[in-house]
């Protein structure tokens, strides 16, 4: 039994196609951007940073950037995409504050100096489960969740300009929304 083809066995196993290139793995050559594809058909994906806008697979397989112009649209695309994101964010911590129903007034002893009991009010806030509100703030939370993911998978292309569109887009987006947010510092917090 001949087992010195048994490597190359090995690889096709892993592919099950009738291509008789698809087994092996052609380098770019200098000077020619093929977007991370290999011979074959077979798409790699790049695992470095790279400035190119041809054959840019773009969260869809039918969303392909392959000219300047399209480069451009994306950039201003996931840009305010990532602006909208950080505006979410915001607009959700703002209907939270307003729909926050129930506030109770807790008062509590606690020693005082020289054996003395004072008395320490807190404020308790809550909401309802099933209601408009808080529905609404489970849908807003979904669009949040997929955006974010929808960012962090554009950032995966590792294409520098989309990268870029995707931090400056956040960092307008939290000059723009995040200068209103109540910041709450905890004097307790030990942890620095």
């Amino acid at each position: 039994m001949d087992h010195s083809h048994h490597g190359a066995m090995d690889n096709m196993d892993m592919m099950s196609t009738s291509d008789p290139h698809a087994g092996h793995v052609h380098p770019t050559t200098a000077g020619h951007d093929h977007g991370g594809e290999s011979g074959g058909g077979m798409h790699m994906m790049r695992m470095t940073f790279y400035f190119g806008y041809t054959n840019v697979e773009l969260l869809f397989s039918g969303l392909v950037i392959n000219s300047g112009g399209e480069m451009a649209g994306a950039f201003v695309a996931v840009f305010l995409l990532a602006v909208l994101y950080e505006g979410l964010k915001i607009a959700r911590e703002s209907l939270l504050r307003k729909s926050q129903v129930s506030i109770r007034y807790n008062s509590m002893p606690v020693p005082g100096p020289n054996g003395t009991t004072l008395m320490e009010t807190h404020k308790t806030v809550g909401q309802q489960m099933i209601s408009l509100p808080h529905i609404l703030q489970t849908f807003l939370h979904i669009i949040q969740v997929v955006v974010s993911y929808f960012l962090m998978l554009v950032f995966m292309t590792y294409n520098a300009y989309l990268c870029i569109a995707v931090a400056a887009g956040a960092g307008t987006g939290y000059f723009l929304f995040s200068w209103k947010k109540a910041v709450v510092v905890d004097i307790t917090e030990h942890c620095h």
